[in-house]
């Protein structure tokens, strides 16, 4: 079982969320498609999850968390 992180919930129900396997620290992207679309759960390497560039609202969610990590320095332009 991994750790996981909310990512991003659509409006249809599907939901997206950073994943980390406990043993190694690996990340992945878990999609957990709404339960009435049938669908299966699926892991995402996080190049493929991003490499489309699409700009999907699940993918600004990551970058956003990303981002998060990053420390500002003091001199950086914020504009």
């Amino acid at each position: 079982m991994s750790d996981r992180r909310e990512l991003y919930r659509s409006p249809n129900g599907d939901c997206w969320f950073l994943g980390r396997e406990p043993t190694n620290g690996r990340a992945f992207v878990i999609h957990q498609p709404n339960g009435p679309s049938g669908g299966q759960r699926s892991h995402i390497e996080l190049g493929a999850f991003l490499a489309n560039g699409s700009g999907n609202p699940e993918q600004q969610a990551l970058l956003r968390l990303i981002g998060t990590l990053v420390e500002i320095p003091p001199y950086a332009d914020r504009t």
